[in-house]
């Protein structure tokens, strides 16, 4: 059994004049692989951006650990120099900061990463290359102008590279087509292969699970995590969606053996 890496427990949170998390628990062990859905305004994506520790929202109770460290009051560039990784289902445009000069700096900033600007060059071309990006987009200004499957690729482009022990998927897969999606599941394989991190992909899109090893699933309802249960549950939400867990159903017929058969609520 793979050893704890980060335990949300009894999270509540929201904005300042919105609760939208309630007495949420989640633990994800060491390289496990995490799948977070629900119907939209469950509160899936708000999770991602308070573990990441996004100041736009407010713990008002529980607490975030991560690799045995209480994190609930750090701020999000510390949890990033811990290793954690959230990428955005809307990557923001910064104009003015060149793409190079951004990830030479964020990697500056982590001591098991520095190296030489002759290495690091060679290593943002070869991630790049297997990402089929061009090149020349290092130069451009981070996401300005980029089309959606460019940015989502910037975003594979940064996971290889920080090597992040916690990656947050956040909607990775929206908006992208066939041939960029394909891309951005390879880039996700590879993180997996390359640094055995952990997961969380957050998702409406099965495609994009179709190339992991799911180790459990978890399902977010109006702010309450209502179910768990192993890799079966993706099946059957895609068959038959998020109905049951809205009525709160306490059967799961449908997905036998599933340890959240009892939990819906």
């Amino acid at each position: 059994m793979a050893s704890t890496l980060l335990n949300v427990s009894a999270l509540s949170a929201g904005t300042e004049d919105k609760p939208i998390l309630h007495d949420v628990d989640l633990v994800v062990g060491e390289g496990e692989c995490h799948v977070l859905m629900g119907p939209n305004g469950a509160g899936k994506s708000t999770l991602g951006h308070v573990v990441m520790g996004d100041p736009a929202y407010r713990v008002t109770s529980g607490s975030i650990s991560f690799a045995g460290e209480d994190v609930t009051e750090l701020s999000a560039d510390k949890r990033s120099l811990a290793g954690i990784f959230l990428s955005y289902q809307a990557p923001v445009e910064v104009p003015g900061v060149p793409l190079y000069s951004f990830l030479r700096t964020i990697c500056q900033m982590r001591p098991e990463l520095k190296t030489t600007a002759r290495k690091f060059r060679q290593r943002v071309g070869e991630i790049a290359d297997q990402l089929e990006l061009d090149q020349s987009f290092l130069m451009r200004e981070l996401n300005v102008g980029f089309s959606g499957g460019e940015k989502k690729k910037i975003e594979m482009l940064q996971l290889l590279l920080l090597q992040p022990r916690l990656a947050i998927l956040d909607e990775t897969d929206s908006g992208l087509d066939v041939d960029a999606l394909g891309i951005v599941s390879r880039g996700i394989e590879a993180y997996r292969e390359q640094v055995g991190g952990a997961l969380i992909v957050i998702t409406h899109n099965t495609r994009i699970l179709e190339r992991l090893t799911v180790d459990r699933t978890h399902v977010m309802v109006k702010g309450h995590m209502v179910a768990e249960g192993p890799a079966e549950l993706i099946g059957e939400i895609d068959a038959n969606g998020f109905e049951r867990f809205e009525r709160g159903d306490e059967r799961c017929d449908d997905c036998p053996g599933c340890p959240a058969a009892g939990d819906a609520r």
